[in-house]
């Protein structure tokens, strides 16, 4: 009897074993699902926070590539690392979306009908990261406080959450805004709370 093909809840099932096998005992890093970016404009399956942004996109031997190209640019504006995890179905042409930086893991069922994960590829580095697009990671109060660490809220309390995001884009430094975006996420309170757009 043929194996129905894996779906993107086994593989995300089986990524976050994995995840928590690494990253389980280590208090600096936080494993997110679906964490948004551009205000919710696109969700990553799965992010890694610790001293860098690390996500994971995971495309199911029935998933379909359509978005992969328009996600692309979305993951490419704020992680650090990407990693594509793909069923056998799709690697091929996958690889050919992608960018030659993103990681690729490999998803295959051994034979105890077990995902097993093969590195295809490692990540590299991202070289293009975009500060407005990190910044826009914050909430709205979170990315104010940083100005306000920074001494750079003068005029802005009353301000939309647009101007501050760019504001904050604009006087920080990428390295300080990267660390002051991880710290924030590491410590966020209640990823469930959804800001009101203002």
């Amino acid at each position: 009897m043929q194996t129905p093909p894996m779906n993107d809840a086994h593989i995300r099932s089986a990524l976050k074993r994995k995840l928590a096998h690494c990253y389980g005992h280590d208090p600096e890093t936080l494993v997110v699902e679906e964490l948004g970016l551009g205000h919710g404009a696109s969700r990553v399956d799965l992010a890694v926070v610790n001293a860098r942004l690390h996500g994971f996109e995971l495309k199911s031997d029935r998933d379909r590539l359509d978005r992969l190209p328009r996600q692309c640019a979305a993951y490419n504006a704020v992680f650090d690392r990407v990693t594509l995890v793909v069923g056998p179905r799709h690697v091929d042409r996958a690889v050919q979306i992608i960018p030659e930086w993103w990681g690729v893991e490999l998803a295959q069922l051994n034979a105890a009908s077990a995902i097993e994960f093969t590195t295809a590829r490692e990540p590299l580095e991202n070289r293009a990261l975009d500060p407005l697009s990190i910044a826009k990671l914050l909430w709205r109060e979170e990315a104010l406080g940083v100005l306000i660490e920074l001494g750079q809220a003068r005029g802005l309390f009353s301000k939309p959450r647009a101007y501050i995001h760019s504001r904050l884009a604009e006087v920080c430094e990428i390295q300080l805004l990267q660390f002051r975006v991880r710290d924030r996420l590491r410590n966020r309170g209640d990823w469930r709370s959804q800001e009101r757009p203002k």
